[in-house]
């Protein structure tokens, strides 16, 4: 059984699955060297909104992450829906370790 989630605990971690296109940006391609054929690229941020309205900020260029903006799908909540909600201090580690493992099973991250 989890835990249960605080009044404070609001804050999601999120990943947006990457068009193929984004490999073409020189930032994207030397920030991923180790990036295995045939796995995705994605981007992982954190959020206090719900992760579908973050989404749909992120296309419509609300203080959008480029990326997100030209290359985003669709989210990917089979690699992060299990860990929210979170406090505000729990999501800023959880993106970066989340990036991190990510990164290190092949996939193309881009980080905020």
């Amino acid at each position: 059984m989890g835990r249960r989630p605080r009044k404070r605990d609001h804050y999601h971690v999120y990943v947006v699955e990457l068009a193929d296109q984004v490999w073409n940006s020189a930032r994207f391609h030397q920030a991923n060297p180790d990036w295995q054929l045939g796995k995705p690229f994605v981007y992982v941020g954190m959020t206090g909104l719900d992760p579908d309205l973050r989404f749909d900020r992120h296309k419509a260029g609300i203080k959008a992450n480029a990326f997100v903006r030209d290359h985003g799908l669709r989210l990917l909540p089979q690699l992060y829906e299990r860990y929210n909600p979170l406090s505000y201090d729990a999501a800023r580690t959880l993106e970066v370790e989340l990036a991190i493992a990510l990164r290190r099973a092949g996939y193309g991250v881009w980080q905020a």
